[in-house]
């Protein structure tokens, strides 16, 4: 019994419920009702998280997130966060955090995770990281992936949010669960691929309005590909570092 992340769920689904989403979940047996797993989910917008775990309440199980370190120094959602037992990851420690993460699969949690570390700005599917299946493999677990789409139009990385009542369609869609093996490349690979088949799926039934920002070139839309966001996510990444590199510079 976990009264606090129960009470932060019912809040949540007051808060869907008042802006009018409409979720659309399958493959929600698929989430298995003991037993540690990661969860892998694809990343496309700041609410992902919140959607995610609700395929987890069907087998009445709760998912404990990894999030940046940064959300847990926040003053309101620190203790939030560390109440519902969520996983600090502190990009200057991560051997950290993936100690953390992989006790708690061993411990028998469910442990989500972004496989693409970042916001896809393109919406597809963008590489991976090696974590998710390092982590499954060190403590034996299966990778659960879960696909959502829709969650991008409540609230995205370089446009506005839109929290009020927008009647937003979300799918949501869980995958069977991936038995670990190695090498780890190999594992990764089929994660990627199946999330890609999984999205492409959800994305067939989903009503696209062409040139919206929120619709992959793909599909008709403005956003850009994944070659151009991979080049702005790098031209980001370089520009961040210059900063930093400035800041350490000596005063004369």
């Amino acid at each position: 019994m976990e009264p606090v992340y129960r009470s932060i769920i019912g809040l949540a689904r007051t808060v869907f419920f008042l802006e009018g989403l409409k979720f659309t979940v399958k493959g929600a047996e698929n989430i298995p009702a003991t037993g540690g797993a990661v969860v892998a989910i694809n990343h496309t917008g700041y609410m992902d998280f919140t959607y995610a775990g609700l395929p987890a309440r069907t087998p009445k199980r709760y998912i404990r997130f990894m999030a940046k370190a940064e959300v847990f120094d926040n003053k309101i959602s620190g203790p939030i966060m560390r109440a519902l037992k969520h996983i600090p990851v502190d990009r200057t420690a991560g051997a950290d955090s993936y100690k953390a993460a992989v006790k708690y699969l061993r411990d028998g949690e469910l442990v989500g995770v972004y496989p693409e570390a970042t916001i896809s700005r393109s919406f597809e599917i963008k590489e991976f990281k090696s974590g998710a299946a390092r982590m499954a493999l060190e403590a034996d677990v299966p990778i659960i992936p879960i696909v959502i789409w829709g969650a991008q139009r409540v609230w995205t990385k370089g446009f506005p949010k839109r929290l009020g009542r927008t009647n937003t369609p979300i799918s949501i869609a869980v995958g069977k669960p991936i038995k670990p093996y190695e090498p780890v490349g190999d594992l990764t690979a089929e994660l990627r691929g199946t999330m890609q088949a999984m999205l492409a799926d959800l994305q067939k039934d989903y009503e696209h309005e062409p040139g919206a920002y929120w619709v992959p070139k793909r599909l008709g839309g403005s956003a850009p590909s994944l070659e151009e966001a991979t080049a702005l996510d790098n031209a980001e990444a370089a520009e961040r570092l210059a900063r930093k590199a400035e800041r350490a510079k000596p005063e004369n």
